[in-house]
C-alpha cells in the first residue's frame, strides 16, 4: 500500500491537474458503477448514495431513483469539484446497506462495493490511459 501511495504523490506533484483528473474519473467510474450494481425494489437504495469530501456524508432520503441516474449525476457533480486536497467517500447510510453489500439481496448476491473495489486498478489504468490521450 506504501508503494501505491508513493507512486500516487510523485505523480500528483509532476502533473498535478492531470492528477486530478485521474483522480476524478476514477471517483466517478466508482460511484457509477456502485450505484448499477445496487439492487432496485423501490430506488430509495440507490438515491441513497452520496459523494462527499473530507468526511463521509450520512444524510438519508425518502427520494427513489430506480435507473441511479440521478444519484450518478449529482455524486458527478460533487467529484467534479474534487481538487485532490480532501478524500472523496460514497456512501450509503440506509440501514440495510451493509446486509445488501453482503448477499442480502439476490440481485446482488455478492455486493456492490466489494466487487467495484476490486476493479480498482483497471479504473485507475484506464483513467491515466484517457486522461493521457486529452492531453
Amino acid at each position: 500500500m506504501t508503494t501505491f501511495t508513493l507512486s500516487l504523490a510523485e505523480f500528483a506533484r509532476a502533473a498535478p491537474e492531470q492528477a486530478r483528473a485521474v483522480v476524478r474519473k476514477v471517483a466517478t467510474d466508482v460511484l457509477t458503477k456502485t450505484v448499477l450494481r445496487s439492487p432496485v425494489d423501490t430506488g430509495r437504495f440507490r438515491a441513497n448514495w452520496a459523494t462527499s469530501f473530507g468526511a463521509p456524508s450520512y444524510r438519508v432520503t425518502s427520494d427513489t431513483d430506480a435507473s441511479g441516474q440521478i444519484a450518478i449525476t449529482r455524486g458527478a457533480r460533487t467529484i467534479s469539484r474534487a481538487y485532490g486536497d480532501y478524500p472523496i467517500y460514497i456512501t450509503n447510510s440506509l440501514p440495510y446497506a451493509l446486509p445488501l453489500e453482503y448477499g442480502y439481496s439476490k440481485q446482488a448476491p455478492a455486493g456492490m462495493v466489494r466487487i467495484t473495489v476490486a476493479e480498482f486498478q483497471t479504473f485507475v489504468d484506464n483513467a491515466v490511459r484517457t486522461t493521457k490521450a486529452a492531453k
